[in-house]
C-alpha cells in the first residue's frame, strides 16, 4: 500500500492511495469539512472512474463502516488458527501478486518453503482440496495454507515477488 499526504493551501489535505491491489484512491479533505473521494483508472491516472462528496457526517459513518467498528465479518480473508507451532492461514491472492498465472509445481512451494496449500477457493467459490501441482493461480482467490510462522511469511513473499 502506498499513501501520500499533500497540503492544499486553502483547500485543506489531500491523500492519495494507491492499494495492494492497484486501485488508486484520492480523498481531499475540505477546510469546510466536506470529503470528496476519487477513484482513479490505475492505467490512466488521470482518468476518473467515480466521485462521491461526502459531509462531515456521512464520513464518519462511511469510516465506522470501513474501520469495522459497526460490523466485523466472521469470515476474513486473513484469517489465522494457531495449533502449537502449526498455523492454518487464509490468504487472497492481489491482482499485482507476481504468482498470479504461474502453477504451484512452477513456485515449488513445498519444497522452497515448507508450505502446504491444502485447498484453493476461487472467486466464484468454486472450491479445490488439495490442489495438484498444475493448478494455476488466479487474482482474487483465497488459499487456505498450513505451515510454522517462518514458512507461512517465506510463502507469502513467494506468492507477492514470485520468487524467495
Amino acid at each position: 500500500m502506498d499513501l501520500r499526504e499533500t497540503e492544499l493551501p486553502g483547500i485543506g489535505r489531500k491523500y492519495s492511495l494507491v492499494t495492494r491491489s492497484g486501485e488508486k484512491l484520492v480523498i481531499v479533505v475540505h477546510n469546510d469539512e466536506r470529503r470528496d473521494i476519487f477513484h482513479l483508472d490505475p492505467d490512466e491516472p488521470d482518468d476518473m472512474l467515480s466521485m462521491v462528496t461526502l459531509d462531515d457526517e456521512e464520513a464518519r459513518v462511511v469510516s465506522a463502516i470501513i474501520a469495522g467498528i459497526t460490523y466485523k465479518p466472521k469470515f476474513l480473508e486473513n484469517q489465522e488458527i494457531a495449533l502449537d507451532s502449526l498455523i492454518i492461514e487464509w490468504l487472497r491472492l492481489e491482482p499485482l501478486s507476481k504468482c498470479v498465472g504461474k502453477r504451484i509445481g512452477e513456485l515449488d512451494i513445498r519444497r522452497t518453503t515448507g508450505a502446504t496449500i491444502l485447498a484453493v477457493v476461487e472467486k466464484d467459490k468454486t472450491k479445490h482440496i488439495n490442489p495438484g501441482a498444475e493448478y494455476v493461480f488466479t487474482a482474487g482467490l483465497t488459499l487456505v495454507v498450513a505451515g510454522e510462522r517462518k514458512q507461512l511469511n517465506q510463502l507469502k513473499t513467494l506468492l507477492l515477488n514470485g520468487t524467495l
